[in-house]
């Protein structure tokens, strides 16, 4: 196998923002880096860190 399992591939991150509006996460509807006319799922810097703790690989 020459790719890890763990790797997620080339998947593009959202732009950041110039300034508000800023889109709101998806799961506290706290404010993001992200522009509010971003597409696709949204998270604010708490969250996406807790949520790449709960997807890391544990090996």
């Amino acid at each position: 196998m020459s790719e890890d399992y763990c790797t997620i591939g080339n998947v593009p991150n959202p732009p950041v923002a110039d300034g508000p509006p800023y889109a709101e996460c998806v799961l506290c509807r706290e404010p993001t880096e992200y522009p509010e006319s971003y597409k696709g799922i949204t998270l604010c810097p708490v969250c996406e860190w807790q949520e790449a703790q709960r997807t890391a690989c544990s090996g």
